[in-house]
């Protein structure tokens, strides 16, 4: 086949002897071609994808899901005739830095894959046979991307499932004609909906399912695990998905899904467009509480600092640090509203900023914001409770939007425990039929911290009542 010393050869003919054996037995053909050693679960999802079209796993962080997928992907190309491999995640960074790399590392670590497969950034194909005989790169971002492959042997598989469109999902599916077209999905369980979710749920007679926890691979840090356990609480939805592999329990009490957060911190991405900067700003009160102030533009978070124990004037001066910096670094910025949560320490922080930009004739629009007073909208029991109800609206409609093809209007920062703050929060129906979210207090009690980050962004993102009308975050 090549122009390579008898020994290449030798091992080579050796391995096409083997081929029959490998169809059955990847776990075999992963440690004998590949030198992967698959833990017990790994093994498993191997042979059930050699046995069978449909198999879905879902698990916590860390467990060795992008490793298998990267073994499966090289034991279909190298074992099928004319095969198609179709690899495809939510995000270029998942599939391309992640997935697709992780699939170059496997290959270099086999001297006969590498002589018989040639890898590039966006196709991996056999040798001699480029046009049928390969494996693609296709971020999951609308159907055509999926559609208009047709092969006796075919494989889709599916990174991060949990966050695929139906649509593209459906699309995936309705490719998968053939008696050898396998379909291989793997993730983290996010959302409480969708083909990933119903495979584990009321489609799961269709497949073949698996469910990884952190706790039990051997592969996980114990390290991390022990501070997901500190930071959220082994009740939390962020602790089922991250580590135990669950879906989110989507609690009717729980305000703002998971799913949702997620979703704005993954896969939106939005521009800081605009002359308009707009800072929230939550002022500690005493403890390990923590003052964070947050800047806005458009939609996008472009500046936010956090601080313990510091003085009123200390964060009024962080307060104005920021907006100088954010006005450095966008000059189309012409008009900046601060917004103050004024209850307690709060109150100090705007009579100070008041007193600044009158001295200095800034021109800044400073309020103080007191959640507990009237909610504008009738169906919330305060200010606090609407302005976050607000946050919820635009979450979902950050994934209505993704739906129909239209941008997202409100990006969240790569930050843990903001989005863990956000989603850990209650809420009740109060006797007057108004929504209350839960006392902070009362968070405390369920051993949470205090959501001063996630207050801190609602302020920036809210529309806040003032003497002249809304101001639109």
């Amino acid at each position: 086949m090549f122009n390579d010393s008898p020994e290449t050869k030798r091992r080579f003919m050796a391995f096409k002897k083997r081929i029959p054996v490998y169809r059955k037995d990847p776990v075999l053909f992963c440690k004998e071609i590949l030198n992967f050693s698959a833990d017990e679960w790994q093994a498993a999802v191997l042979m059930d994808i050699a046995s069978s079209r449909l198999v879905s796993v879902r698990s916590g962080q860390g467990v060795g899901k992008t490793g298998l997928e990267a073994n499966v992907a090289l034991w279909f190309l190298s074992c099928f005739p004319f095969p198609k491999v179709v690899c495809t995640a939510p995000t270029r960074q998942q599939l391309h830095d992640v997935l697709w790399a992780e699939i170059s590392k496997w290959q270099e670590k086999s001297p006969l894959l590498k002589r018989i497969l040639k890898w590039t950034k966006t196709k991996i194909y056999m040798r001699k046979n480029e046009e049928r005989w390969f494996a693609t790169a296709r971020t999951a971002t609308k159907p055509e991307n999926m559609q208009g492959f047709h092969e006796d042997y075919m494989l889709f598989i599916v990174d991060e499932a949990s966050g695929v469109d139906d649509r593209i999902m459906e699309a995936i599916l309705g490719t998968l004609s053939g008696e050898y077209n396998k379909l291989l999905m793997c993730g983290n369980p996010t959302r409480t909906s969708g083909v990933f979710y119903d495979s584990h749920n009321k489609d799961r007679g269709d497949y073949k399912i698996h469910k990884v926890s952190c706790l039990n691979s051997p592969r996980t840090s114990k390290e991390n695990i022990a501070m997901l356990k500190r930071k959220y609480g082994e009740g939390s939805d962020v602790w089922r998905v991250r580590v135990e592999g669950e879906f989110p329990r989507g609690e009717s009490d729980t305000f703002i899904a998971l799913e949702v957060a997620e979703f704005a911190k993954n896969d939106v991405r939005v521009e800081a467009k605009g002359h308009r900067l707009t800072v929230g700003v939550d002022v500690a009160r005493f403890g390990d509480d923590e003052t964070n102030i947050y800047g806005q533009i458009g939609g996008k978070v472009v500046k936010h600092h956090f601080h313990h124990k510091q003085d009123t004037m200390t964060t009024t001066g962080w307060v104005l640090r920021l907006v100088d910096d954010v006005k450095s670094e966008h000059p189309e910025v012409d008009e900046v509203e601060i917004r103050v949560d004024d209850t307690g320490l709060g109150g100090g922080v705007t009579d100070r900023l008041n007193e600044i930009n009158i001295e200095k004739d800034l021109g800044y629009t400073i309020i103080g914001v007191n959640n507990g007073s009237s909610a504008e909208d009738n169906h919330y029991g305060n200010l606090g409770s609407e302005m976050w109800g607000q946050i919820k609206e635009l979450l979902e409609e950050n994934m209505s939007n993704y739906m129909l093809g239209v941008p997202g209007v409100l990006e969240l920062p790569d930050d843990e425990k903001l989005v863990t703050q956000l989603t850990s929060r209650k809420w009740r129906m109060g006797s007057n039929g108004r929504i209350y979210l839960e006392r902070k207090e009362d968070m405390k009690k369920r051993g949470l911290q205090s959501p001063d980050r996630a207050d801190g962004l609602v302020l920036a993102f809210a529309n806040i009542q003032t003497n002249t009308g809304f101001s639109f975050g």
